[in-house]
């Protein structure tokens, strides 16, 4: 059976992925086909079902549920972990009214700006990769950066305004959802759970490695810097990347329940969250 898989290019996703990807990982008869994209349209991929297994943003599992269930291993969950805004230094903080660029309309940055700052109104959504350069250039006033930005903005002249997931431990006192990966709940129970088990012998044997930055890592990495490379992975793959646990599930189950604070309008999730 062969099976899409997406993840991100970002060193936490590949490390993650790599063994399962590349054959050193037993999977039987099925054929995991990597689909390598940044996080907000494999956020928009999961609203349309276009891949079987996929990383996705928490901030729109709501909208994507019914179809797919959350597995236990190989997400982005823990403390210290958030997105940061930034701004030049020169630039006046007035976070309602000033233009904030953003990783995409459905991520979790965007919610966790959104709890922060729900007067804000001047959004510009972009590749995160590009928030630092238009924040650089004058072409917003401040940017919310994710991934490697974290580690890279104060050598570019940046400097912080406000941690965000600082701000969601403070009002939740729970850790960070950052990014999980779903997979179709049509696959069936077995499936997800097997699809489960190879995610989890992944990581594990990433981690056996001693957090060692891969050719595979190193070729889909924005930021070529082997230490940004290693800094990322220490900071975004943990032992929740291994197994949610009851914690992590507590974490996104508090999470949804800020969405739906944030956005009134929007539709519940499916009641079975996880697979």
């Amino acid at each position: 059976m062969r099976l899409t898989l997406g993840f991100s290019p970002c060193p936490n996703d590949t490390f993650i992925f790599d063994a399962l990807v590349n054959g050193r990982i037993d999977t039987g008869d099925l054929l995991l086909e990597p689909v390598l994209e940044d996080v907000q349209t494999l956020n928009e991929w999961a609203r349309e079902g276009r891949l079987d297994v996929s990383k996705i943003s928490y901030g729109v599992l709501p909208a994507v549920s019914a179809a797919y269930a959350v597995l236990s291993a190989g997400g982005a969950l823990g403390r210290g972990v958030g997105p940061l805004l930034v701004a030049r230094s020169d630039a006046p903080f007035r976070p309602e009214s000033m233009s904030v660029a953003l990783p995409g309309r459905d991520t979790t940055a965007h919610l966790l700006f959104s709890l922060a700052f729900p007067g804000a109104a001047r959004k510009e959504f972009l590749v995160f990769s590009e928030i630092e350069r238009a924040v650089q250039l004058g072409q917003v006033d401040a940017g919310v950066i994710i991934h490697e930005s974290r580690f890279t903005y104060a050598a570019k002249g940046l400097v912080k305004l406000l941690d965000l997931g600082e701000h969601w431990e403070r009002l939740t006192r729970s850790p960070i959802p950052l990014g999980g990966i779903v997979a179709r709940r049509t696959l069936g129970d077995a499936l997800l759970s097997r699809l489960d088990r190879l995610v989890r012998r992944s990581v594990e044997q990433a981690l056996a490695s001693g957090a060692l930055v891969t050719d595979y890592v190193k070729r889909h990495a924005q930021e070529m810097d082997e230490a940004v490379m290693r800094q990322h992975i220490d900071l975004y793959v943990n032992e929740y990347s291994v197994d949610l646990g009851e914690a992590g599930r507590r974490a996104v189950e508090k999470l949804l329940e800020v969405h739906r604070t944030v956005n009134p309008g929007a539709p519940p999730p499916d009641a079975r969250v996880f697979a």
